[in-house]
């Protein structure tokens, strides 16, 4: 399932998360991979220094393995579906694991890609954190 996660970075923590997105450590150990590398190289913060994302999660709580990877850098605002869950074929059982090759995290990134600023340019640049990028 695809969720939309509001969050804020919490105070103090923009550079050890900067540098643990530069390094690669971000949710080290988790079953998710990869995925919080990619989702905050996708995430957008706007004026209010909301930070969002589209996350995919097959969890059958929303975030329940991420969660705590997340709350060691952020205070998560909301965690909500992104479409229905009836059109979700992993959800509905026609395709075990659909979200991994769904194209609707592309469409909901191209969409969320129109809102505020990108968020790693953003957190770098307020922490003068210099990456290899």
């Amino acid at each position: 399932m695809r969720y939309v996660v509001k969050a804020r970075v919490k105070p103090g923590r923009e550079s050890a998360l900067a540098r643990a997105i530069d390094e690669k450590t971000l949710g080290r150990g988790s079953v998710a991979g990869d995925e919080y590398l990619w989702d905050m190289d996708h995430a957008r913060v706007d004026e209010t220094r909301t930070v969002t994302w589209v996350e995919v999660c097959f969890c059958g709580t929303p975030l329940a393995e991420e969660r705590s990877y997340w709350e060691a850098y952020f205070e998560l605002l909301s965690v909500k579906n992104a479409h229905s869950r009836r059109n979700c074929r992993d959800l509905n059982g026609r395709e075990p694991w659909a979200c991994t090759e769904c194209d609707c995290t592309r469409q909901l990134e191209e969409r969320l890609a129109k809102i505020g600023e990108p968020f790693l340019e953003q957190l770098k640049a307020a922490r003068g954190y210099e990456t290899d990028k």
